[in-house]
């Protein structure tokens, strides 16, 4: 009756994500006195997320799962918490995630709770905190069924390092060719950067800068951060940036340790979007700009003089501290 993790990869590599995901399952789990098993499709060194905690992995290794397909993830997540006779099944909240949580909800005739931003409050009966109206307020959600799916809110718990002896099986689950239909003829993915899915910090531009020329002076102050860069929907709309780098509540939803917001002026979509990022700053001319409500800390002054002048600050600070 151990307590299944879905541990995310790219490219046969974790991504931070499933670390946090183990630290959080390996509590629960301690809680409810049972071991966590995670299952893996293609990754590479499974053994490291036995430094979070998972005691066992359930190793998917298939070239027709080689891409993400909700539907045929979802069976095998299904499949392989019925083998280990799963009642918890724990999953991140990546757009990936969020598209399969309901399917694996539906296959298993389990409750969800999405947004999940604590350790359970209780586990008899099973209560859990977790975030509503758009990140406004907070709710405690109460799941009565015997099998039970959480989404975990991004950097809502941490990363905790917690070392297990782990065991590793090959598995290998039926696959319905129904869910094949859709064939993926290529997938492009920006090297070299910091991906916003991943990040930590993100800087993030609005129309404030005029332009898509004048977008450098942010990629400088993300690599002194060594953050991700993003954009407001006008920009996207714009075509100043890539619609990937959209976030917002009607592009990528980030819960990052610091978002910094560039000349946007604060959309309400823009700020459901990001509300759960724990330190907000905005640098903006108006002073009236609705981001400053909702900012941690607000400077009212031209983009283009304060961001130069904060990244040179930055890497010095980083200069004298390494």
């Amino acid at each position: 009756m151990s307590l299944l993790i879905y541990a995310e990869s790219a490219d046969g590599k974790f991504k931070k994500v499933a670390f946090e995901l183990a630290s959080y399952a390996k509590k629960v789990a301690q809680s409810l006195g049972t071991t966590v098993t995670a299952v893996t499709f293609n990754a590479e060194n499974v053994s490291e997320l036995s430094s979070y905690g998972v005691d066992k992995v359930l190793k998917v290794t298939n070239e027709k799962l080689a891409n993400f397909n909700a539907k045929a993830y979802a069976d095998v997540i299904k499949q392989a918490a019925q083998k280990e006779g799963s009642k918890v099944i724990v999953l991140s909240s990546t757009t990936d995630s969020l598209y399969l949580a309901p399917l694996v909800t539906v296959g298993l005739n389990a409750g969800f709770v999405s947004n999940v931003v604590g350790l359970p409050i209780s586990t008899t009966p099973f209560q859990v905190k977790r975030t509503a109206f758009s990140n406004k307020a907070f709710n405690i959600t109460e799941i009565n069924t015997d099998v039970k799916v959480l989404c975990i809110g991004k950097n809502s718990y941490g990363v905790f390092e917690n070392a297990t002896s782990v065991s590793e099986e090959d598995f290998s689950p039926s696959l319905n060719d129904a869910d094949f239909n859709v064939k993926v003829e290529s997938v492009e993915k920006a090297t070299g950067k910091v991906t916003i899915a991943d990040a930590d910090v993100v800087v993030s531009g609005g129309r404030g800068l005029k332009g898509p020329e004048n977008w450098g002076m942010l990629e400088e102050l993300a690599a002194v951060l060594g953050a991700a860069t993003a954009c407001s929907k006008p920009v996207s709309d714009l075509g100043w940036r890539p619609h990937s780098e959209h976030v917002g509540q009607t592009g990528k939803p980030v819960a990052t340790n610091l978002y910094i917001a560039v000349g946007i002026s604060g959309a309400i979509q823009h700020i459901a979007g990001i509300n759960s990022s724990k330190v907000k700053v905005v640098i903006n001319t108006d002073a009236e700009a609705p981001f400053f409500k909702v900012a941690d800390y607000g400077i009212v002054g031209d983009a283009f003089d304060i961001v130069p002048r904060l990244t040179q600050k930055l890497a010095a600070f980083k200069a004298q501290n390494s």
